[in-house]
């Protein structure tokens, strides 16, 4: 949502689109409101009235000073806790242009180490299932995931290692 204000101010229904097109999922007003009243009283987004003729107020979302600086923090760190969850790393991924080189880097080795913590559990896990099983299926494929993943990552290390293209 930071990333999104930063790119211009938005009303909450424009905000959510934007998100939902950025990110190819769905966002529900149930966590949009609520995350921009956390931003609003942290100080990182402000609120403004905006009324319309014959119809209710909307609310108009701009991200400040503060909010910059708490967006480059929350993408430039990826915890090891959060590195396994796919849509925390592809936030990030998709606001490398945001980000330092080191700082791309340290996310993409944060979604390595999660990526081949993930590879390890499978493989021990295969260990103990007959390889004609349901079960066996499904870790074959985590594996295979987890391999294609880990030549992605690759891939994007090359590029994040570039530095930042110009505006």
């Amino acid at each position: 949502m930071l990333a999104n204000l930063a790119k211009a101010p938005a009303h909450g229904y424009e905000l959510r689109q934007r998100v939902e097109q950025g990110l190819g999922t769905t966002l529900s007003n149930n966590s949009l409101y609520p995350t921009l009243r956390r931003f609003t009283e942290a100080g990182a987004v402000t609120r403004t009235p905006q009324a319309q003729r014959g119809r209710p107020t909307r609310h108009v979302y701009e991200i400040t000073d503060v909010g910059v600086e708490m967006l480059h923090d929350m993408l430039a760190e990826l915890p090891d806790e959060l590195a396994a969850e796919p849509a925390e790393f592809m936030a990030r991924l998709a606001n490398f242009d945001r980000l330092t080189i080191a700082e791309r880097l340290a996310v993409l080795e944060a979604r390595t180490r999660a990526v081949l913590a993930r590879a390890a559990r499978t493989d021990e896990h295969i260990a103990s299932v007959d390889d004609d099983s349901w079960a066996r299926i499904v870790l074959d494929q985590v594996l295979t995931r987890s391999h294609s993943e880990l030549r992605w990552l690759e891939t994007l290390r090359v590029r994040a290692a570039e530095p930042p293209l110009e505006d």
